[in-house]
């Protein structure tokens, strides 16, 4: 095989492919395709969580729900905000008793998407009742298929794909109706910070405790003898005296005896 040959062939191939494509445009092109979307009346639906503030370290959050269940939000983002006393805050913000509200508004709306798509040629070759072959203004001939239960308009008359031949000209049109629901949703945070501690009732003293320091222990003194009665007399003290010396004399000549 020559160069000329294989250019020759390769020029064929491009020319191929580029009346193919202009083929495949002008069958596209003769097939008109409206869309329309109809919307229904939304529902609204909203929801209301309440939360307190257990625990905050960094974007780590712990908060208590209304039902008493611990709820763990790992890695708040930084770009989250809550409205407190009409300021935007971050999670950095958030303190240890505040008091968090999340409101969620849902809105559901119910659409309708009609797509009509309407194709006009002569009659080709049919095969009922699956598909028909049309040729087009453009005098290119494009296949389709038929649809259960669809009618062509032929001079006024509605007619199935038995009713068609070779050589009529129709106009077919196919509607489809999707219905398809929008879902969108608004959120709202809220948030109020810790009351502070109440005040004591006024009725109720308020006791203050005041520590004195302890009396010193001091050694207590030898108690005094105690006197003798002024009653008391003095002959027995008399007596006491005679006694002595009267045994001292005894002694003493007894002494002498034995020297």
């Amino acid at each position: 095989m020559n160069k000329r040959s294989v250019g020759l062939r390769l020029v064929l191939m491009f020319a191929m492919a580029a009346v193919s494509v202009a083929l495949s445009l002008g069958m596209s092109a003769q097939v008109q395709t409206q869309t329309n979307t109809t919307s229904h009346t939304p529902t609204i639906q909203t929801t209301v969580e309440n939360a307190e503030v257990v625990y905050v370290s960094g974007n780590d959050l712990i908060v208590k729900m209304e039902d008493g269940t611990i709820r763990h939000i790992p890695n708040v983002p930084e770009s989250a905000r809550v409205t407190v006393d009409g300021k935007e805050l971050g999670v950095h913000d958030l303190k240890v008793g505040m008091k968090l509200q999340r409101t969620v508004t849902t809105t559901s709306t119910p659409k309708t998407v009609t797509t009509v798509k309407s194709v006009t040629g002569k009659v080709f070759h049919v095969s009922p009742p699956s598909s028909v072959i049309l040729t087009l203004e453009d005098g290119t001939n494009q296949q389709f298929k038929i649809p259960r239960g669809q009618k062509f308009n032929i001079d006024g008359q509605m007619v199935d794909a038995w009713g068609l031949k070779k050589g009529m000209t129709i106009t077919a049109t196919k509607v489809v109706e999707e219905p398809v629901v929008v879902v969108s949703q608004q959120k709202a945070l809220t948030g109020s910070m810790p009351p502070p501690p109440p005040p004591p009732p006024a009725d109720v003293p308020i006791i203050v405790a005041v520590l004195t320091p302890a009396p010193a222990v001091t050694a207590s003194a030898a108690p005094a003898p105690e006197k003798l009665p002024k009653t008391a007399s003095e002959l027995p003290l008399i007596g006491l005296m005679g006694f002595l010396m009267l045994s001292s004399g005894l002694g003493l000549k007894a002494f002498r005896r034995l020297f």
